[in-house]
């Protein structure tokens, strides 16, 4: 299984070198899926963009229900960042500046919202409420690591003990 996820890898960034037209079936969701769950993180991502400096990031992402995104924001204005369902279904929260929950969705492939679309400067998370959950995400490059003032410091850090019932306490408030 790990040597066809490096060789599934390895081919697709071949392709992004030679610019080549990718076609995304069912076989590269199943692989990026199975690179999401043998992943520390529980979840992958896989670019459509040459490079981490690109002016545009277009990328799959597949999420496990376990994994932690830390509340953020992007605060450079160019930064809006959009992601349509491909498989499964995940919950997107909005916060105030304090932290607290201001809006919340649920976003299904064959639902009926299937996409969202977050201005800059809205403190946001997702959450992956099934197995396999793949999106679909855009947004202005080059990518730069967040700053302080773009991570919901109200939040804890990716990795802690806190994260993991931060987490829980998020998916109870999507399922109401």
């Amino acid at each position: 299984m790990i040597i066809a996820l490096v060789l599934f890898r390895e081919t697709v960034n071949k392709i992004v070198k030679r610019r080549e037209m990718r076609i995304i079936d069912q076989k590269m969701l199943d692989q990026l899926i199975a690179e999401a769950q043998a992943s520390p993180r529980r979840r992958k991502n896989l670019n459509f963009h040459a490079s981490d400096d690109f002016c545009c990031h277009r990328l799959l992402n597949a999420m496990e229900p376990d994994s932690y995104i830390r509340p953020h924001r992007h605060l450079d204005p160019l930064k809006d960042e959009s992601m349509v369902m491909v498989r499964g279904r995940m919950g997107v929260l909005i916060f105030d500046d304090s932290g607290n929950v201001v809006r919340q969705a649920i976003i299904t492939a064959a639902g009926l919202a299937v996409a969202v679309d977050i201005p800059h400067g809205l403190f946001h998370t997702v959450v992956g409420l099934e197995s396999g959950t793949v999106f679909f995400e855009s947004k202005a490059g080059p990518y730069l690591p967040l700053t302080d003032d773009e991570k919901g410091g109200w939040s804890p850090a990716e990795g802690t003990e806190e994260a993991v019932s931060y987490l829980a306490a998020l998916v109870r408030l999507l399922k109401g």
